[in-house]
């Protein structure tokens, strides 16, 4: 489908790009000054713009102020995307304040791990994670909490609706302890003048946690110019298809999750776009939204887009306002892509990153030809280059396989008080990904797989994702997930978990049949298990850790095959 931004996009791709010297804030102070009346956060009817955004979180940080946070102190958000989170992320950085978000799903003992971890003392929640809190506040380092409803800045229909069926106590007038706070009571008290704290570029910005699906969660510290630098890179790469003040960006990716912060939150302040909050991936909600409200940008996960793709009743949803769809935080297979692609009209991007490079280090490009199954080129003032797996010293020449590493200005200060892992980490100024790949004489990059993820399998490496691939090619697997699982005879054998088309019947030996006609024998599935679910983050990533601790517990129960080496 042809698109009038397509006549003035060059294909050709900056290498280098101006970083402004300014604290992130300054993008959100210039949204507010030249776009004031631009709707900035649509939740359930009820609409906030520029300015009012503005004014609500110099009040939210004269009322941190006021509660005797300081600069540097964390303010931890344990909240859903809302306008509350919006409100509390740049109010915080006014007042001088490190954020650190924290998933409200987690379980009582992580989010207490969390919070002791950054030392945060000032925490943010909903009334229905209020008795939570409470529960482990005990054993932390909070001094206070702050309790706002969801419900706050819905639109009048919304908010009835949810007081009628979901409220159950959870209103403005919500019981606290001494010492804590209701929202609103903090941000209607709060003076409206600018708190006048100086805000440094190389200042901490976010704690961000990440490492939880492969061990203890670690904090990336990610300073103001970290996050400055890489939104403007992905921003060089996709703005001749955007036009600032008119996007629209649908924000269902979770904000405690850099990936949501950067494609969501800090693309749409850089833009003035309107955000359209979801505070979780609801199928229906989510083709209903783009039906009725008309967003331009789609920001996901191949989970999402894989479950749009086999939606029996998708003829009776409008996709065509969207300009472009980002995917990141796992590896895109081709089908799904290519699906997507065909039924939206639009042109879907793949990112690569990780929450220690804020995150973006590679696009796929936007218009013109990315090489199959490439995870595109760096991103401007990026580089990347791949090092052997021994010792991480020697760049490898084009087609080799080893460890992919960067540098640029994206790149985190280190872990929060963590110098050995930071150590192992940052290597002579480069990240190191962890991630196997290689890159091509055009200076494309492809990933291969996690350096973890590796199966070895009578010595033979096999890589999960080479398998994912060829089973995402079969017309009756929705998901799929590949992991290396114990043999007494070959240390590992391949083992794939499948999540079969909503009304399909699979077989096991069906899915090792169609492995045999397209992999080498090694990399064939030894045995397969048919599942109605995949164990997945809170962004959609799958966790193949999860499927390996549970192989390691116990036998399956489910179906399954051996098959012949």
């Amino acid at each position: 489908m042809e698109r009038p931004w397509q006549e003035r996009y060059d294909a050709g791709v900056p290498s280098e790009i101006e970083i402004p010297d300014v604290p992130f804030t300054a993008f959100f102070d210039r949204a507010v000054a030249e776009y004031p009346e631009n709707v900035a956060t649509y939740f359930y009817g009820g609409r906030l713009t520029y300015r009012q955004l503005g004014r609500l979180s110099t009040r939210f940080a004269n009322g941190l102020i006021g509660l005797g946070v300081r600069p540097g102190d964390r303010v931890a958000l344990h909240l859903p995307n809302c306008p509350q989170f919006v409100i509390a992320y740049f109010g915080a950085w006014k007042a001088g304040a490190v954020v650190t978000p924290v998933s409200p799903l987690l379980a009582p003992r992580e989010v207490a791990h969390q919070i002791n971890d950054a030392g945060a003392e000032t925490l943010v929640t909903l009334p229905r994670f209020y008795p939570t809190v409470q529960e482990i506040r005990g054993d932390t380092s909070l001094r206070r909490v702050i309790v706002t409803p969801i419900k706050g800045y819905m639109g009048r229909a919304a908010r009835w609706l949810y007081a009628l069926f979901r409220e159950r106590g959870e209103g403005d007038r919500t019981p606290v302890e001494a010492g804590d706070y209701r929202w609103m009571d903090l941000v209607r008290r709060a003076d409206a003048r600018p708190p006048g704290v100086t805000v440094g570029p190389d200042d901490l910005a976010l704690l961000q946690y990440t490492g939880g699906t492969t061990g203890i969660p670690k904090g990336a510290m990610l300073t103001h110019r970290n996050l400055v630098a890489n939104i403007m890179q992905a921003h060089a790469w996709i703005q001749p298809v955007l036009t600032t003040g008119q996007e629209s960006i649908l924000s269902v990716l979770p904000f405690f999750h850099l990936y949501g912060i950067a494609a969501c939150l800090h693309l749409g302040v850089l833009l003035a776009s309107t955000m359209i909050l979801l505070p979780r991936f609801d199928l229906e909600e989510v083709l209903g939204t783009i039906h009725r409200l008309r967003p331009t940008l789609f920001p996901g996960v191949p989970t999402m887009y894989v479950a749009v793709n086999h939606y029996p009743q998708l003829d009776r949803y409008d996709l065509s306002s969207l300009k472009f769809c980002l995917s990141g935080a796992a590896p895109l297979p081709l089908e799904v892509q290519q699906r997507f692609e065909q039924i939206s009209g639009c042109r879907m991007v793949q990112g690569y990153g990780m929450t220690e490079a804020s995150p973006v280090t590679h696009l796929t490009l936007l218009v013109g030809e990315t090489p199959l199954r490439s995870t595109g080129l760096p991103v401007p003032g990026t580089e990347a280059r791949i090092v052997d797996l021994e010792t991480g010293e020697r760049t490898l020449p084009p087609g080799e396989e080893g460890e992919i590493v960067v540098r640029g200005p994206q790149v985190m200060k280190g872990y929060w008080r963590m110098p050995t892992e930071t150590a192992n980490a940052l290597r002579g100024g480069w990240l190191y990904t962890g991630d196997i790949g290689y890159m091509d004489e055009q200076g494309f990059f492809y990933v291969v797989d996690r350096k973890k993820d590796v199966i070895i399998s009578g010595g033979a490496k096999v890589f999960p994702r080479d398998v994912e691939e060829v089973l995402y090619a079969h017309p009756g697997v929705k998901e799929v997930a590949v992991v290396g699982v114990p043999d007494p005879y070959w240390g590992e054998v391949v083992k794939a978990y499948v999540v079969p088309r909503d009304g399909v019947t699979l077989e096991a030996e069906e899915i090792v049949q169609f492995c045999r006609e397209r992999l080498a024998r090694y990399k064939v599935p030894k045995a397969v298990e048919l599942r109605g679910e995949l164990p997945k983050t809170l962004v959609g990533k799958v966790l193949r850790r999860t499927l390996r601790e549970e192989e390691a517990r116990h036998a399956t129960d489910h179906t399954h095959t051996e098959v012949e080496r």
